[in-house]
């Protein structure tokens, strides 16, 4: 599986703004603050944010989610890769 398909989709840029300012925690977080206490980079968290890239790695997308109070499956969408896809030769035996 190549680096790019482990990436998970940031689902909604104004949701995960919205989420920014109005953590788990009650303390709105900036860009600098959710990058510390994400361990992400600022660049990372700021591309989200504006929009200018819609993907993070598996571990920024957990860590960022970990650090607002919410599960991953509210910020960001898995990748959808052939590995996942269940081949329908592989379903015949269910119709048995």
């Amino acid at each position: 599986m190549s680096r790019a398909s482990r990436r998970w989709t940031l689902k909604n840029r104004e949701w995960f703004k919205w989420v920014m300012k109005n953590p788990g925690t009650g303390i709105p977080y900036s860009l600098d603050t959710l990058a510390a206490a994400s361990g992400c980079g600022r660049g990372l968290i700021e591309k989200l944010a504006n929009g200018s890239q819609q993907t993070a790695d598996v571990v920024d997308a957990t860590s960022i989610s970990e650090a607002v109070g919410v599960g991953i499956l509210t910020l960001f969408a898995p990748p959808v890769t052939p590995n996942q896809v269940i081949p329908t030769a592989d379903l015949n035996h269910l119709k048995e």
